[in-house]
C-alpha cells in the first residue's frame, strides 16, 4: 500500500535501490523478476560516464516521482505468470493470490500515465535493449548511449550482476533461488509451483493481472 504513493516509497528503498530525486537523469523499475538488475546494468555500462538511475524501489510510487519531475523512466514489465513464478521461487513465503495481488498493484496505478515513460517488454529487455534506450532518446530528447547486445558486452553485464547478486543474496541457495541469470533449480521450482498458479480460484485474478500486462505490452501508446 505505502508503495502506491510517492512520499510513502522512501519507505520501500533498500540497500540495493535508488528512489528518483533532482540528480537523477533516469529510473528504471519494475516488478521484481523482469528483468531490473540486468536493465540498469547494461544501461549503466552502455554509457561513457556514471549516470544517476533510480532503480530497484519496486514500488509505483517512486514511477510517479519520475512523472511528477519529468524525468525519463522506463517501466519493465513481464508476462505475469512467469514473473509471479520466479517472485514465489525467490520468497517462499510468498502466496499466488498475493503475488498477482502485488503484480497488479505495482502497474495500475501507472495506467493513467503511460504515455509519460517507456515501457520495456522483459522479452525485449533481454533481447535488443538498445531499442528501448533509442526510444527513450526519442520520447524525451535525451541521447544516453544504446547498449549493443554483443558477446563481450553480455558476459561483461552478466558478470556484473553476478556481483550484484552475490551482494545481495549471500548464500548459494538464495543465489540459485533470488539472483537474475537463469538455472536448472529456479526451473525446476517454478514447474513445481505452475499448478498452483493456475489453480481455479486465482482464476479473476490471474485474468486482472493478464489484462493489465497487455494494456502496458500490447500498445503502451494508445490513449
Amino acid at each position: 500500500m505505502a508503495g502506491r504513493w510517492p512520499t510513502l516509497s522512501r519507505l520501500l528503498v533498500r540497500r540495493s535501490g535508488e528512489l528518483v530525486t533532482g540528480q537523477t537523469e533516469i529510473c528504471i523499475e519494475g516488478f521484481p523478476r523482469c528483468g531490473n538488475t540486468f536493465a540498469v546494468v547494461a544501461f549503466q555500462a552502455a554509457q561513457l560516464r556514471t549516470i544517476s538511475i533510480a532503480h530497484h524501489v519496486h514500488a509505483p510510487g517512486s514511477v510517479l516521482i519520475a512523472v511528477r519531475m519529468k524525468k525519463p523512466a522506463i517501466i519493465l514489465i513481464r508476462e505475469p505468470e512467469e514473473a509471479v513464478l520466479s517472485l514465489m521461487v525467490r520468497l517462499r513465503y510468498l502466496s499466488a493470490g498475493q503475488a498477482l495481488r502485488s503484480y497488479v498493484g505495482f502497474y495500475r496505478p501507472l495506467l493513467p500515465h503511460l504515455r509519460r515513460f517507456v515501457v520495456g517488454p522483459f522479452e525485449e529487455v533481454v533481447s535488443d535493449f538498445g531499442s528501448v534506450i533509442r526510444q527513450v532518446n526519442q520520447r524525451f530528447g535525451t541521447d544516453f548511449r544504446e547498449f549493443h547486445p554483443t558477446e563481450e558486452h553480455l558476459r561483461a553485464v552478466r558478470e556484473e550482476v553476478d556481483r550484484w547478486d552475490q551482494g545481495a543474496f549471500g548464500s548459494r541457495q538464495g543465489l540459485e533461488r533470488g539472483g537474475a541469470s537463469p538455472n536448472e533449480l529456479r526451473d525446476r521450482l517454478k514447474e513445481e509451483l505452475r499448478p498452483v498458479y493456475r489453480h481455479p480460484r486465482l482464476a479473476a485474478r490471474r485474468a486482472l493481472a493478464e489484462r493489465v500486462y497487455h494494456r502496458f505490452a500490447d500498445d503502451p501508446a494508445t490513449p
